[in-house]
């Protein structure tokens, strides 16, 4: 190992966190600025770090952390209550997105046909598409008081399910570019890696629901949780061929309702926050490339963004309303979950690892992920102060009556928390 790599991560640590901080000021999510400092000190601009398999190596551990912090904090319970209402609408706020994607890339790159790499290209398109992150309208509707009604509580569980949905899709899409693999093998892989981790992620919840009980609260359980992590990551891949990504996410939805499992997240979230995530947002813009991009580049880019911003209040707005909420609640459950956050850039980077994407495409992704950051919040507000929610008035009452310095106070400790735990 060349020791430069020690000069890498530090400039890495320093830069990330320095425009993290900038973007949580700027009231953006902090992954934006630590992408930002990626593009500042990576080839494309300072060149004073370039890629390397070492850093892209740090970046994949760190993505398969962040995704075992997002199944940690995913709540079983929540999703249970929430119903039809919300897998519904989840359903639609994955498969509307995803045929706009990939209609999108096919009718504006001319693919004419439904195979070979420009067809599973369209489709990896349509797949970033599918991803949610509520994070920043959870805050929203916090602040305006509105969390705890029915469109906020629907908007909630319908983004937990949304991602669990996103992951499967993600993990059939990836099954295709082995084009020694036929389409039935690969739903067949997915549904065995499943079943198994099912019945598998049984045992292992009991075994760890009891040494919990035994030594509760204790450094071995996030020690042996970190293990279980790696260990499902690397046999979906290794045997099943099913993205390590979803093991991640799959070994966290096993411990996420063990006694500890916030324990365990909080582990996780120093070892993402002080290192792997920095690593993980920063070669995201150290990997971007902005040489190729050109004025046919800069125009999809633009419709990329309108594409999934748009689809996600049809897909989800629309299968609302037949699920006879009032149209203006439809309307504020779609744009609700307009947002993209890491969960995009997290399949992005599986895409270009598998060569499903180019590099110059995260372009549109960061784009698509500053722009539904910015507009979703003041879309959000103009909703509720047309057509407020009757359940929540007290709530929103209160929130807009509090002094300044408690209404801040939850949006500093949320932005202050580490990236991985996001949403």
């Amino acid at each position: 190992m060349r020791y430069e790599v020690f000069l890498d991560l530090a400039l890495i640590i320093i830069f990330a966190k320095m425009f993290g901080i900038i973007a949580r000021k700027l009231k953006a999510p902090q992954v934006v600025g630590e992408i930002v400092a990626g593009l500042l000190i990576g080839p494309a601009v300072l060149g004073w770090v370039q890629s390397s398999s070492f850093l892209a190596t740090m970046a994949e551990i760190g993505v398969v952390l962040l995704m075992f912090s997002a199944g940690l904090e995913t709540n079983l319970r929540q999703l249970a209550r929430s119903g039809l209402v919300a897998t519904l609408i989840a359903c639609f706020g994955v498969a509307i997105p995803m045929i706009g994607g990939t209609a999108l890339y096919m009718l504006y790159y001319g693919v004419h046909t439904f195979s070979g790499d420009g067809f599973h290209e369209a489709i990896f398109i349509g797949c970033i598409m599918t991803a949610t992150s509520v994070g920043i309208t959870v805050e929203s509707l916090r602040e305006m008081g509105y969390l705890k009604g029915r469109v906020g509580t629907t908007i909630l569980s319908a983004a937990i399910i949304d991602d669990v949905i996103g992951i499967i899709v993600l993990t059939f899409v990836l099954g295709m570019k082995d084009e020694s693999l036929s389409a039935a093998t690969t739903i067949r892989n997915t549904v065995l890696f499943f079943a198994c981790a099912f019945l598998l992620g049984y045992l292992f919840y009991r075994l760890f629901k009891k040494y919990d009980q035994l030594h509760p609260h204790t450094r071995r359980i996030p020690i042996a949780g970190l293990a279980l992590c790696l260990l499902i990551a690397y046999s979906a891949e290794k045997f099943f061929g099913i993205a390590d990504i979803t093991g991640a996410f799959v070994a966290g939805i096993i411990l996420c309702n063990i006694r500890d499992s916030k324990y365990i997240a909080e582990k996780m979230d120093i070892n993402s926050y002080m290192l792997f995530g920095p690593v993980f947002f920063a070669s995201i813009g150290i990997n971007t490339s902005i040489e190729t991009m050109n004025f046919k580049l800069l125009i999809f880019s633009i419709l990329f963004v309108i594409v999934a911003m748009v689809t996600k209040i049809i897909g989800c707005g629309a299968m609302a309303r037949m699920c006879r909420f009032k149209w203006n609640e439809s309307l504020k459950i779609g744009c609700g979950m307009m947002t993209r956050g890491e969960v995009a850039l997290i399949i992005s980077n599986k895409g270009l690892g598998v060569g499903l994407m180019k590099a110059n495409y995260f372009t549109a992704v960061i784009l698509l992920i500053i722009v539904s950051s910015i507009v979703t919040p003041i879309v959000l507000k103009l909703c509720f102060n047309r057509w407020p929610d009757a359940e929540c008035a007290e709530d929103a009452g209160d929130a807009s009556e509090a002094p300044a310095e408690n209404t801040s106070a939850p949006a500093d400790s949320a932005a202050a928390a580490p990236a991985g735990a996001a949403k």
